[in-house]
């Protein structure tokens, strides 16, 4: 009686084991950071687009652009890509369109209004 009484509490602790590994609690796996890469674009940084800007006026509002195509020189592509701690991705991509030096088109995702709240939520520390 006694020995089977012993096998059941090894066979609990085994499966307790056995699910504190394969799920363990919040505060014992590390924190990871939020990583972001690439042209952080917001609406009221579009906003400030004009036609017919000279490409140094349109570096000036959005930045350097993260891929200039060799045999399209007209194409500027701006992309933002965020890795969160949790696994989730999120990619963002804006395109300014230059016509004989002058800016003629843009357009790309839909963007975040203000800072980046919205694309960058702040997650507490652990």
């Amino acid at each position: 009686m006694a020995s089977a009484v012993l096998l059941v509490g090894c066979a609990s602790k085994d499966n307790r084991l056995t699910n504190l590994r394969e799920n363990p609690p919040n505060w014992l796996t590390p924190f990871r950071i939020d990583i972001g890469q690439g042209n952080y674009i917001t609406e009221s940084m579009v906003g400030q687009l004009k036609k017919g800007m000279s490409r140094e006026q349109v570096r000036g509002v959005l930045g350097t652009p993260l891929l200039i195509d060799p045999f399209r020189n007209d194409r500027w592509d701006y992309v933002f890509k965020l890795r969160r701690g949790d696994g989730r991705q999120d990619r963002r991509r804006f395109f300014v369109q230059f016509k004989e030096d002058a800016l003629e088109s843009w357009g790309g995702d839909p963007l975040p209004r203000e800072g980046g709240e919205e694309l960058l939520p702040s997650r507490p520390a652990r």
